[in-house]
């Protein structure tokens, strides 16, 4: 091996070493964030049984499985928590895709050199951040549903879109202004449209640096979609609480509901935090 072929090899090792200690700590950071989750799950089901046996409480975790899947001589189907699940992610899985449309157009149009779009779009974030997602549940069902002509299951997914919107808007707002002035600087000199320049130069940059908020905010949407509940729109809450009226076990029921939200959401971090590591890597 000679001296130039040492010289060449020197960096993609370095490169390697590199690498690895990057995946290193990205494990060590899943294992760490899986043992909290594990050790407050744990100390919160601790509590939850101490108190249930102070009252004391009869548990009956047997008839919950019921509530999950049924296997009798009909075949298989599924239960009512699970049908609820299934709901849940529909409702936050619409909503998610209509608040970051709607997020994306608040947040160009806060950057926009229009007085007026920035004055409607900060009115619009302002106004629905600071209000609680239950009036806004409640007035948008009661009051515009009627209005617009909406079905029970369209009211809550436009009242959830149009609550997490406001903050999608901002977390785009900040990834945008995060790019160096530089970028655009050269993006104009190329000649590039203001289209052009969002879409090719300032949105794929922003991109690693929205993902993190943006996760935390389809996880708040999941577990705020329980909301919908006070319309009477069926989802996981709503099946968890028909369970509840029908077998008085309120906390098996609300336990197991806990526990599929904690796997949803975590499964969804896991999941966002793999898709950070590899955008890392290839940057």
């Amino acid at each position: 091996m000679t001296l130039a072929t040492l010289q060449l090899d020197a960096p993609n090792g370095t490169a390697i070493s590199s690498l690895s200690r990057r995946l290193s700590i990205a494990r060590s950071s899943t294992v760490k964030s899986v043992g909290t989750y594990g050790l407050v799950t744990g100390a919160l089901l601790y509590a939850i049984w101490a108190g249930a046996t102070a009252m004391p409480y009869k548990w009956q975790w047997e008839r919950v499985p019921q509530f999950l899947f049924v296997i009798d001589e009909n075949g298989f189907r599924w239960g009512t928590l699970s049908l609820g699940l299934v709901e849940t992610l529909r409702i936050s899985a619409l909503a998610m895709v209509i608040a970051a449309l709607l997020g994306l157009v608040l947040a160009l149009l806060r950057l926009s050199p229009s007085w007026s779009g920035r004055a409607v779009a900060s009115g619009f974030v302002e106004l629905v951040r600071t209000t609680p997602l239950i009036v806004q549940v409640s007035m948008f069902y009661f009051v515009l549903a009627p209005t617009i002509g909406t079905d029970r299951f369209w009211t809550g997914v436009l009242a959830l879109a149009l609550f997490e919107a406001a903050f999608v808007a901002e977390i785009i707002r900040s990834g945008i202004l995060s790019v160096p002035q530089s970028q655009w600087e050269a993006g104009t000199s190329l000649g590039l449209s203001r289209f052009d320049l969002y879409r090719h130069i300032a949105l794929p940059q922003a991109l690693r640096l929205m993902l993190p908020p943006l996760t935390g905010a389809a996880i708040s949407l999941i577990k705020d979609s329980s909301i919908v509940s006070v319309i009477a729109l069926f989802e996981l809450t709503t099946a968890g609480r028909d369970a509840i009226s029908l077998t008085y076990m309120s906390f098996e029921i609300w336990l197991t509901v806990a526990a599929i939200y904690l796997a949803i959401t975590l499964l969804l971090s896991l999941a966002a935090r793999r898709f950070e590591r590899r955008l890392k890597i290839r940057a």
